[in-house]
């Protein structure tokens, strides 16, 4: 089981199309606190490169979603993807 399991699963259970998640929440989801990379956009981001570090974006994307950090606010929006 890897670290961002429990994030996919919650994610894959949620009926909306949006919603917003606080750092706070994705930890207790996780039961484990978020690197200090999390605060930055690009860990969050979709990109193309491929490396170790965007395991994390394995966990949102195969839940079928977008995640987007809204900067400043330790929150993130996650969007259902088309």
């Amino acid at each position: 089981m890897g670290k961002y399991d429990p994030l996919r699963r919650y994610l894959k259970k949620q009926k909306v199309e949006t919603l917003e998640l606080s750092f706070a929440e994705i930890e207790l989801i996780l039961r484990a606190m978020l690197p200090k990379g999390a605060s930055l956009p690009e860990w969050w981001a979709d990109g193309v490169e491929r490396t170790s570090r965007q395991v994390q974006r394995d966990a949102w994307r195969s839940a079928g979603f977008h995640a987007r950090l809204i900067i400043g606010k330790d929150r993130v929006r996650f969007e259902r993807r088309r």
